[in-house]
C-alpha cells in the first residue's frame, strides 16, 4: 500500500459516529508511584481509551501501514494528546471529521522512542495514518525458510514491555488500559490471528483478504498482539484449542491436550476465567519468550514440545496471567513483580491441583535455586535490583527488571504470606483481590494497602515483614523454602558421581525436574572423562527436551567439553528463547578466547533469526 493509497483509505473512512458505544474506561492511578517514566504519555490530561486499527501487512517491505483511530478522554482544558512512537512514519493526523490536526514528533532515545504530540482542538477522536519501520522492534517478519512449513512467510508481534509503540501509535503504558479493535489485510494464503475475539473475515480479492478482531475489555496496550502465517486450528474443547503451522499441529495438540483441565483447575482456585476462549498459538522457534499471556491467545515457544508433557507448567503460567497481569496489571514496570510473582505462585498451585504436591514441590524447589542464582547475578543481596519494587529510572530499559527476582522472590513472598495466614484465608483473599481490582492497574503500595485492609490481622504484617519484602533488597530470613522429597536422592547421586562413582549409579528414567536438579548439583568443574560418561549414557547433546539440554550445555561449556560445541551451535541457531540463549552466550563470553570465538561464530549465524528482544540482550552481553 503506497502513501497515496493510504491517504485514499483515510479519506474513504466515514467520520466517527456520535452514537457509537463508549468503551469501558479503566481508572488511571494518580499516586506518584504510578507514574510511568517509560512512556511519554500524560494520561491525567488526555488519555487513550480505545484503539481502532485498520492495517495492511506488507510482506514485501516488512511494514504495517494504515490508520489508527484513537478515542480520547481528556480534561476540559487539555490541549494536547501525547502518545508513544518508536520509528513510525506519520503520514497525517486528523480528527473524526478528517480535518487536519497539528502534531509534532519530539526528541527521544533508542529505548523509548519519541513523543508524538497532537493538538486536540477539543476533539475526542484522533486518526493517525502511518507506517511502521521495516525494523520495528515488536514485529518479526520470517521468511518461508524460517518456518516449519518452509512455504509461506510469517509475522508475529511481541509487545512487552514497551515495543508495541513501534507498530501502534498509542499510549504504551501498562497503567493506561485500552479496549481495541482491528481489521488486518493480509495475503489470502495466510491466516490472521489476534489476542481478541474474531468478528469477521472478507473473501479473497486480488490475492488478499481481511480479518477483524476486537477486545471489549480494557487491557494494557502491550497485550495487543497478532500473528499472520500458514496457520491451522485444532479444537481441544468447546472453549480451548491450538493454533500453529500444519506441520506442528498434531504434536502441539497432543502436548497441550489437557488445556481445558488447566482452565478448570485455575477457576477452582481464584474464580471465573473472564476472557471467553483460551487458545494457544505455538510459534516458530525465534519467539523470544517461553510464552506470552496475550488475552484469549497465549503465544508459546515450541521449545516446550518435549513429547512427554513434562514442560506444560509453561501453560499453567501463561493461563495464570489471565488473572495476575491481564486482569490486574502492574501500573508501571517498577512493579513487574505484581504480574510475574503472583503468576509464578499461581502456576505452582495449578500444577499442584493437576499433578499433585510432589510435582509442584519439585518445581518450587528448582525455582528457589533460580532465585538464589538471580540474587548473585544481580550483584548480591544488597543490590537494589533484588527488591520487588524497583526504581527503574527513565535511563534504563524496563527489560532490565524482567529477571527471576520478580518471578521467584515474588512467588516466595506470597508463599510466605500463605504460611502465616493459612491457605484457606489466603485463597479467599486472592479471589477477593482479583474481583476488587479486575481490569485495573495496581502498584506495590496499592497491593500492600489492600493486603493490610482485607487479610492481615494485627501483628501479621510485622510477623511477615511485608514492607521489607517489597521495598528492601535480598531474600528475607523468613522466606519459605519448599523442599522436594525427590531431590535428596538426586543430590546424593550427583555428589557420588562427582566423587568418581560409576555412571550406572546415576538415576535413569526420572522426571525432567530431577534431571535438571542432577545437572545443576554437579560441580562446575568436571573432567572430560566424567562428562563423556554422562554423554554416552544419556545423549543429552541430542535431547529434544530443552530444559535438560540447556542445563547440560551450561555444564559442558563451563568445562570446554568439545563434543558439546556442535550441540550448542545447533541449539542456539534453532531457537531464540532468551531464557536459554542469553545465559549460554554469557557463559561462552566468560570462557576466555576459546569461548569468545565460539560465541562470535555462533551468534553471527544465529542473530538474523532472533527476535529484537533477544538480539538486544545478546548484543549487550557480547559488547556489540
Amino acid at each position: 500500500m503506497s502513501v497515496a493509497a493510504l491517504a485514499m483509505l483515510l479519506a474513504a473512512q466515514a467520520p466517527a459516529s456520535a452514537t457509537s458505544s463508549v468503551p469501558t474506561i479503566a481508572p488511571i492511578l494518580t499516586s506518584p508511584d504510578a507514574r510511568d517514566v517509560h512512556s511519554f504519555a500524560r494520561p491525567l490530561e488526555a488519555r487513550v481509551t480505545h484503539v481502532s486499527l485498520n492495517l495492511y501487512a506488507d510482506f514485501e517491505t516488512h511494514v504495517m501501514r494504515g490508520i489508527a483511530t484513537l478515542s480520547v478522554d481528556a480534561r476540559p482544558d487539555a490541549r494536547t494528546l501525547v502518545v508513544d512512537d518508536n520509528g513510525l512514519r506519520i503520514v497525517s493526523v486528523t480528527d473524526g471529521q478528517n480535518r487536519p490536526l497539528p502534531y509534532s514528533v519530539g526528541g527521544g532515545d533508542a529505548v523509548h522512542g519519541t513523543p508524538l504530540s497532537i493538538t486536540l482542538n477539543g476533539n475526542k477522536t484522533v486518526r493517525i495514518a502511518y507506517a511502521s519501520a521495516p525494523g520495528a522492534k515488536a514485529l518479526q517478519w520470517l521468511s518461508p525458510e524460517q518456518t516449519a512449513g518452509k512455504k509461506q512467510p510469517y509475522l508475529f508481534s511481541q509487545g512487552e514491555a514497551i515495543l508495541n509503540r513501534s507498530w501502534i501509535p498509542t499510549q504504551d503504558s501498562p497503567g493506561i488500559r485500552q479496549t481495541w479493535d482491528a481489521t488486518i489485510n493480509a495475503p489470502c494464503a495466510l491466516t490472521v490471528v489476534m489476542s481478541g475475539e474474531r468478528t469477521g473475515e472478507t473473501p479473497c480479492t486480488d490475492g488478499r483478504h481481511t480479518a477483524s478482531y476486537h477486545m471489549d475489555k480494557p487491557v494494557a496496550p502491550y497485550l495487543i498482539a497478532l500473528a499472520i502465517g500458514d496457520l491451522k486450528f485444532k479444537a481441544l474443547s468447546a472453549h480451548t484449542g491450538i493454533w500453529t503451522e500444519p506441520a506442528m499441529l498434531d504434536k502441539s495438540a497432543w502436548e497441550f491436550a489437557g488445556l481445558d483441565t488447566f482452565v478448570t483447575a485455575a477457576e477452582g482456585l481464584y474464580g471465573p476465567y473472564r476472557w471467553g476462549r483460551y487458545d494457544v498459538l505455538v510459534l516458530p522457534p525465534s519467539f523470544p519468550f517461553g510464552g506470552m499471556e496475550n488475552p484469549t491467545l497465549t503465544f508459546a515457544t515450541p521449545t516446550v514440545l518435549a513429547g512427554d508433557r513434562s514442560l506444560v507448567s509453561l501453560i499453567a503460567h501463561e493461563l495464570a496471567h489471565s488473572w495476575s497481569g491481564n486482569l490486574v496489571t502492574n501500573a508501571t514496570w517498577d512493579d513487574f513483580w505484581l504480574n510475574e510473582g503472583f503468576t509464578s505462585y499461581f502456576e505452582n498451585r495449578i500444577m499442584e491441583a493437576m499433578y499433585g504436591k510432589r510435582r509442584a514441590a519439585m518445581e518450587a524447589d528448582l525455582a528457589w535455586t533460580d532465585m538464589q542464582n538471580a540474587v548473585k547475578e544481580a550483584g548480591g543481596p544488597q543490590s537494589a535490583d533484588t527488591k520487588l519494587h524497583l526504581d527503574l529510572d527513565a535511563a534504563r530499559d524496563p527489560d532490565d527488571g524482567m529477571t527471576q527476582i520478580a518471578y521467584d522472590k515474588g512467588a516466595t513472598f506470597l508463599r510466605t504470606i500463605e504460611s502465616v495466614v493459612g491457605r484457606a484465608r489466603w485463597d479467599a483473599y486472592l479471589r477477593g483481590y482479583f474481583d476488587r481490582h479486575a481490569f485495573q492497574p495496581q502498584t506495590s503500595a496499592g497491593f500492600l494497602r489492600d493486603l493490610k485492609a482485607n487479610l492481615l490481622k494485627p501483628g501479621e504484617a510485622e510477623k511477615i515483614g511485608v514492607d521489607a519484602w517489597v521495598y528492601q533488597p535480598g531474600i528475607p530470613a523468613n522466606a519459605v523454602h519448599v523442599r522436594s522429597d525427590a531431590f535428596p536422592a538426586i543430590d546424593a547421586a550427583a555428589k557420588a558421581f562427582a566423587a568418581g562413582g560409576p555412571v550406572s549409579a546415576v538415576p535413569d528414567k526420572v522426571t525432567t525436574q530431577e534431571y535438571v536438579r542432577f545437572l545443576d548439583q554437579l560441580p562446575r568443574k568436571l573432567s572430560v572423562e566424567r562428562l563423556g560418561a554422562l554423554d554416552r549414557r544419556f545423549h543429552w547433546n541430542e535431547t529434544g527436551n530443552s530444559e535438560i539440554r540447556f542445563a547440560w550445555l551450561r555444564l559442558a561449556l563451563a568445562n570446554r567439553y568439545a563434543p558439546a560445541e556442535a550441540s550448542a551451535e545447533r541449539f542456539l541457531t534453532s531457537q531464540g528463547r532468551r531464557k536459554f540463549v542469553a545465559p549460554l552466550f554469557q557463559q561462552l563470553q566468560g570462557q576466555g578466547e576459546w569461548g569468545k570465538a565460539l560465541a562470535k561464530r555462533i551468534y553471527d549465524k544465529a542473530r538474523p533469526g532472533y527476535h529484537a528482544v533477544t538480539q538486544v540482550t545478546v548484543d549487550r552481553l557480547l559488547g556489540r
